[in-house]
């Protein structure tokens, strides 16, 4: 039995869930009697609530099972009732309402209070909500990294199409394809660079891609793989490393594209004036 002196000091011990179970009786009878305790225990839990919000870390996936089991194990303290206890029994109820408000529950008041013992699978559980929190954190930030990576690629892909298209010796070539639709680049030589654009191609089943490539003597350099068509159309593709004399190729590839063409062309383009 800790002198009632000493027990002002157990606070923050117990706002951690760090009491032993003999001082945990003890404590909660103290604290139905002692109305600055109780608010201090207020406060403190307010902060390390704070606190775990704010390191909190993606949970391991069978922690909500092991909470949820070991929530339905903790045994409750019966009703504290009697005029001697009212105000203390306020304070502390103050607490649990609260705790109970900030988590959206409907707070029942009635002649006989029901506070439940404060235990490892309640302190879990507060671990958990924080848990879930930061994991949303964390996916809000991902999504905001993934549009801007986003967001520069555009700017870059725009910058290359203004450069070329910048050219003073621009010239245009185009043709069809063997499977319908048709192709278009705009060729900057001085730039060793061209633009290609497409229409009315037709849709690739699933795990195919369109790649481009620059067609030489014995030579067929990857350039590019077009996207999905967009209203007909596919983004424009700046190709590099245009020598005099190559040809635009276009083949059906596994998606991802390869490093040498697997079939046969269905455009091969000379891009000459």
């Amino acid at each position: 039995m800790r002198l009632q002196h000493d027990l002002h000091t157990l606070t923050g011990s117990y706002a951690l869930d760090a009491l032993p179970p003999d001082e945990l009786d003890e404590y909660e009878r103290h604290l139905t009697r002692c109305g600055s305790c109780a608010a201090e225990v207020r406060g403190l839990r307010e902060t390390a609530g704070r606190l775990a919000l704010a390191v909190a870390e993606p949970a391991p996936a069978p922690m909500r099972a092991r909470v949820m089991a070991a929530a339905e194990r903790t045994r409750q303290l019966p009703p504290l009732t009697g005029e001697s206890h009212a105000q203390g029994a306020r304070s502390l109820r103050s607490i649990r309402s609260e705790r109970q408000a900030r988590r959206g529950h409907r707070i029942h008041r009635g002649p006989a209070v029901w506070i439940p013992r404060i235990s490892v699978a309640v302190a879990a559980a507060a671990v958990a909500v924080a848990s879930v929190f930061g994991v949303q954190q964390h996916d809000a930030q991902q999504r905001l990294a993934d549009a801007e990576n986003q967001l520069t690629a555009a700017r870059t892909h725009n910058q290359q199409l203004d450069t070329v298209l910048a050219g003073g010796d621009l010239h245009l070539v185009s043709n069809k394809t063997s499977l319908g639709g048709s192709v278009s680049a705009i060729v900057s030589p001085s730039q060793a660079k061209l633009v290609v654009v497409t229409s009315g191609l037709p849709a690739l089943p699933a795990g195919k891609v369109y790649e481009l490539w620059l067609l030489g003597k014995s030579v067929a350099v990857p350039s590019g793989l077009l996207t999905a068509a967009a209203h007909g159309r596919t983004i424009p593709v700046v190709a590099s490393g245009l020598v005099k004399g190559y040809s635009l190729g276009i083949t059906v590839e596994p998606a991802g594209g390869t490093l040498k063409p697997t079939t046969n062309p269905i455009l091969a383009m000379p891009l000459s004036a």
